[in-house]
């Protein structure tokens, strides 16, 4: 593997990675307030679905964002009125936001666009395009010089390699994902906020007797996991691919939740876990089949590795995981 493979790899891991990201840092916020959110998946999908289908419809990308979140944040509150106003199972409230998903997207695409369960393909103002950065080698520099971009960059030293092919040419959502990695850390460990959003995972009735409102900041937590899941799906369905599909999520909603497990809900850490599960998704699509001792290891191998990591995970193998103590636990108010 030359040089300029492994940055194409690594390129690949940051896109794979970006929906994993914002998912993971969405249940960060929601646990650490005390609320298990197995319903990331579902949220995901959800906004996977409206965003794509109000960029078709309008032709708006921006548009189809605030759809997206606007759909995830609906899920949310639904789950937070399961979750925190009745009191109910968080793990099943979670569980029923996903299998109302994954019958709504489908039952609403086929009602509205006729076509298998799917939205219309997406054209170019109805996606999140490239951002090409200052001084990358970019398709403008290759279309003046009448060659092809990737002879260009081929040519070019290791920096500017790097910078062209590996940091430039994102949509903006992924440099928005890794925005959110040090804001994250900066409001749960730098604000009275984030305080007292960590004391409401470890102990909501020492919040409650300084005269704080738990169900209030439970709802907040839930609130933001909205708002990251929606651009996550969003990503997916207008910056990942160009509509929606089917079940697009394909278990990256649990995945998340494994990263956050495995990252020990901590912000910075959640960024490696996810730039790991990230990587393998990006060999799998990138090396279809690999030799290995003389034997040719099959594609759908490769394809199970992420998920192979998540059983390794939640089975425990990686080191003991805390979850916040008050976790999963509705709050009673004592009178």
């Amino acid at each position: 593997m030359d040089f300029l493979t492994l940055i194409q790899v690594l390129d690949s891991t940051v896109r794979m990675a970006t929906p994993l990201l914002l998912a993971c840092l969405a249940g960060l916020f929601s646990e650490r307030a005390g609320i298990f959110d197995i319903g990331l998946e579902g949220k995901m999908l959800m906004a996977a679905f409206f965003s794509a289908a109000v960029a078709a419809v309008t032709g708006n990308v921006w548009l189809g964002l605030l759809a997206g979140i606007g759909a995830s944040m609906l899920l949310s509150g639904l789950h937070g009125l399961a979750s925190i106003t009745f009191r109910g199972n968080q793990l099943i409230s979670g569980v029923a936001l996903n299998f109302l998903a994954s019958g709504l997207t489908v039952l609403i695409a086929e009602s509205w666009f006729r076509q298998g369960g799917r939205t219309p393909s997406l054209l170019t103002e109805g996606r999140f395009n490239g951002i090409e950065l200052p001084f990358a080698i970019g398709p403008s520099e290759a279309e003046a010089a009448g060659r092809p971009l990737s002879e260009l960059i081929g040519e070019a030293n290791v920096i500017q390699q790097i910078w062209s092919e590996l940091i430039s040419g994102h949509s903006i959502l992924v440099y928005v994902a890794a925005l959110m990695v040090p804001l994250t850390w900066w409001v749960l460990f730098r604000t009275r906020f984030g305080l007292r959003l960590r004391a409401v995972g470890e102990n909501p009735a020492a919040v409650d007797t300084a005269g704080v409102s738990v169900r209030g900041l439970r709802f907040a937590a839930i609130g933001i996991a909205g708002v990251l899941c929606g651009i996550a799906g969003a990503y997916l369905a207008t910056g990942l691919q160009a509509g929606f599909v089917k079940e697009m999520t394909s278990g990256r909603g649990y995945i998340a939740l494994a990263a956050l497990i495995f990252a020990k809900w901590r912000p910075w850490h959640a960024l490696g876990a996810c730039l790991l599960f990230g990587l393998l998704q990006a060999v799998a699509l990138r090396f279809q089949s690999i030799q290995l001792g003389g034997v040719s290891i099959p594609v759908q191998v490769m394809d199970a590795l992420p998920y192979v990591l998540t059983v390794v995970i939640l089975a425990g193998f990686v080191g003991k995981a805390i979850p916040p103590r008050a976790g999963g636990q509705p709050y009673v108010k004592e009178r």
